[in-house]
């Protein structure tokens, strides 16, 4: 039976005056359980705390709007790491990470990132499980006084008095006067790479632009076992026609703009054709082929495949695979002349995977 493959948005999970907690569902776009990939994005307010947890998947998070701090403690480090964060920073988060995420009291937008990552190993496919440290669903709150007194070496009444004492769930606004710890550059040396002012991988004028995240840039992409790319397309241009060669799913956020989408299937069958603005995620499946053509306004997105240094195959441009292909077999191929297929490879010379309009 085929998998619908509609983009869609998220839906809030849970949230108060800090901020909200969004994600995708396996019901509503049932690739993310196929492909055991789960998806979701936080909306911190100003003075906004998403307070410590981890998670049951290794991820990577995207900064899509604004500026804050974030908190993370590697397994078994004795001492968090203060990271401030941006608009296009990227981090990596392995398995074990708790991590905290705070919004500037005076911040004037709103603090926004987004998570994807592979839920192979979660306790649902296609959602990601997060283990809160204190609020109201915390661990805490989970064992009798006796065990959080003994634990902490706290009377009982104290550890009453410590479980009960954050009524919230999952999301604070801070009061006045409270303040977190400042972000250390230090601290963000190996840990965000800015996806804006990175050095381009791909620079085509008038065409696009990509900066892949790979092991190279961002060493705990290793540990995370995902690779992930932010693309941004000039108006009407056209991204080349391409799969992904390693078995990989390809996890695509729209992030701002707007354009259209193909993927052709197996059997040579369109399975979909859209068009997606920012806001919406889809999921290829593997081997799929996909091709994007941006609108006036141009179109821009992040996306993860899972594995850590992708390889991707492009069937258009001078790294086509058809340019590769002898002209005897590509005539057989297509039933064609040698007028036409010298027409065919004749095009395309000097573009790589992005199309400027003509």
């Amino acid at each position: 039976m085929a998998v619908d493959l509609t983009p869609r948005q998220p839906k809030k999970a849970y949230g108060g005056e800090g901020g909200a907690y969004y994600e995708w569902s396996p019901a509503d776009l049932p690739m993310l359980g196929v492909a055991s990939i789960g998806a979701a994005k936080l909306s911190l307010a100003a003075g906004g705390l998403s307070l410590p947890s981890y998670s049951d998947s290794a991820k990577v998070a995207y900064v899509l709007q604004g500026k804050g701090t974030c908190g993370i403690v590697l397994p078994e480090a004795t001492k968090e790491k203060i990271v401030g964060v941006k608009e296009g920073d990227a981090l990596a988060l392995p398995f074990g990470v708790v991590t905290w995420w705070h919004n500037a009291p005076d911040a004037t937008t709103e603090l926004i990132v987004l998570f994807l990552g592979d839920t192979s190993k979660g306790h649902k496919a296609g959602q990601f499980t997060n283990f809160q440290l204190t609020g109201a669903n915390g661990i805490f709150t989970g064992f009798s006084t006796e065990f959080v007194g003994r634990a902490w070496d706290l009377a009982q009444d104290d550890a009453a008095k410590l479980v009960s004492s954050q009524p919230a769930s999952g999301i604070v606004k801070l009061g006045a006067g409270q303040k977190l710890p400042a972000p250390s550059a230090q601290d963000r040396e190996g840990m965000a790479l800015n996806c804006l002012e990175a050095p381009l991988d791909v620079d085509i004028k008038n065409g696009g632009r990509v900066v892949v995240l790979n092991t190279q840039n961002l060493p705990l992409v290793k540990e995370v076992g995902l690779g992930a790319d932010l693309v941004r397309i000039d108006a009407h241009s056209m991204c080349s026609p391409g799969f992904s060669c390693d078995s990989a799913y390809q996890v695509t956020y729209i992030v701002r703009g707007s354009g259209r989408v193909q993927v052709v299937g197996t059997d040579g069958k369109r399975v979909l054709e859209t068009q997606v603005e920012g806001g919406y995620l889809f999921i290829v499946p593997r081997f799929f082929v996909v091709s994007k053509i941006a609108d006036a306004s141009g179109l821009e997105w992040f996306s993860i495949i899972t594995t850590p240094n992708p390889i991707f195959s492009h069937l258009a441009g001078k790294t086509s695979v058809w340019k590769a292909i002898s002209p005897e077999v590509l005539e057989a191929s297509f039933n064609t002349t040698p007028k036409m297929e010298k027409l065919f490879r004749s095009k395309r010379l000097d573009s790589e995977i992005f199309f400027a309009p003509n």
